[in-house]
């Protein structure tokens, strides 16, 4: 199926990974210690964004005055004490599995880095990867093209030979504005 690219490159979140309900959790952790709130469907249609965009959102969306580097800090050490735990595969490592030794694959993940690292190490999953992309390597994160394009350089394949595997609107975006085909796995 897979058969016509050079490259598979995947996003993590919601992707390979169940990780949301996790996020979710943190968020709600941090955000209760400042008697903050956050519109989940507004947040989730953020998803691929890095955690500094998410948190300027629900500033905003609270018209609070935080700097949202300090607080997506925050958000990203709850998250670091709750994930190892509770994050599970999701079904898509199975293609993972299938292409591994056969395409060079890469993450691509609005997380970063160190999470990402993580959970891929943790889970026994890193060794799939050629590599992994996280939205502090680059200075312009998804929806903007650079992450993907950047895992295309570091697996030394064309853009529009590489498929992207992303369950986010803006992920989706990044690899259309990247050239290369999309796979919506919210339709698999």
């Amino acid at each position: 199926m897979y058969d016509r690219y050079d490259g598979l490159i995947f996003d993590m979140d919601g992707t390979i990974l169940d990780t949301e309900p996790t996020h979710r959790k943190a968020w709600r952790e941090v955000l209760g210690r400042y008697d903050l709130r956050f519109d989940e469907p507004s947040v989730v249609a953020l998803n691929g964004s890095p955690t500094w965009r998410i948190a300027q959102h629900i500033i905003e969306q609270n018209q609070a005055s935080f700097d949202p580097y300090v607080l997506a800090q925050e958000k990203t050490a709850a998250v670091k004490t709750m994930l190892l735990d509770s994050v599970q595969p999701l079904p898509l490592i199975d293609v993972v599995k299938q292409w591994h030794g056969r395409r060079p694959m890469s993450v691509g993940t609005g997380s970063e880095s160190a999470i990402a690292e993580a959970l891929l190490t943790h889970l026994g999953l890193r060794h799939y990867f050629a590599a992994v992309v996280a939205a502090d390597h680059i200075q312009h994160p998804k929806p903007a093209p650079d992450t993907f394009l950047r895992c295309a350089e570091l697996m030394g394949v064309a853009p529009q030979k590489c498929v992207v595997f992303e369950d986010a609107d803006f992920g989706l975006q990044a690899a259309r504005d990247a050239g290369m085909d999309a796979v919506d796995v919210r339709l698999l």
